[in-house]
């Protein structure tokens, strides 16, 4: 769905819920009820049209503009069929994950060799899937939900564990902006419970965080992984050497 047809959609929505008709909005514009109707159907309309239209909603233009941004279905997963689809494709992997850190396609073509045809291909994918809306002047918005995340155990996950994991911890983790700790303990189920509410804690922060620098300019963002992982765990060396109990 387009920006415009989805603004449409969200003023006809609420003149609904206000009981209006198109007869109400004409009054309102000084025009007559065809007119209004023309405007309509021609998706024509002008900043001056939308700002009355608001006034007789009861937004600002500004407030009618997030209504309608609000409206828009978000993806909070993509399904199994769609990650291979990604997988199968570098350069279409290459171009979600930078659309998903907030890149223009200029940003996109300028930093990695692919073409603008090469990578408008591939936002048109995207946006077949759900995760973009492709606007006009190639213009990308995000349609994720702030908790989207890969599948468990999905194409995504499993090729991050086969060629990503060696690759991100290849790494001596000493510049300031590295970090790496490794902590081991003895936990009830209770004190795993709460320490797994801390991590998801640490997972939405990132996420926050990430919104937030969305506005900042591209060459003040960095790229940054944050790997979280918990596990019942005894290394294979020790294991060796436990005591066998008797059958």
């Amino acid at each position: 769905m387009s920006e415009t047809t989805q603004l449409l959609s969200t003023i006809k929505r609420q003149l609904k819920a206000q009981g209006l008709m198109y007869r109400d909005v004409a009054a309102a514009l000084k025009l007559s009820e065809p007119s209004v109707k023309r405007l309509f159907s021609g998706r024509r309309l002008t900043v001056d049209r939308l700002a009355q239209i608001g006034t007789l909603l009861g937004f600002s233009l500004t407030e009618l503009l997030q209504e309608s941004t609000a409206t828009l279905p978000t993806v909070h997963a993509l399904t199994e069929t769609q990650e291979r689809e990604l997988i199968s494709d570098n350069k279409l992997l290459l171009v979600a994950v930078c659309a998903l850190n907030h890149w223009s396609l200029a940003d996109i073509t300028a930093t990695y060799r692919l073409t603008l045809a090469e990578g408008l291909k591939r936002l048109l994918i995207l946006d077949r899937m759900g995760v973009i809306a492709l606007m006009p002047g190639d213009r990308i918005r995000l349609r994720v939900a702030r908790d989207f995340d890969w599948l468990p155990g999905g194409p995504i996950r499993q090729m991050f564990m086969a060629q990503g994991l060696a690759d991100f911890l290849d790494s001596r983790f000493q510049p300031d902006d590295e970090r790496l700790e490794f902590a081991h303990g003895m936990l009830t189920a209770a004190a795993l419970a709460e320490f797994q509410i801390e991590l998801r804690r640490v997972r939405s922060k990132l996420a926050a965080l990430h919104q937030d620098c969305a506005s900042a300019p591209f060459h003040t963002r960095k790229g940054t992984g944050v790997l979280l992982a918990l596990r019942e765990w005894e290394p294979t060396g020790f294991a060796q050497l436990r005591r066998v109990k008797p059958a």
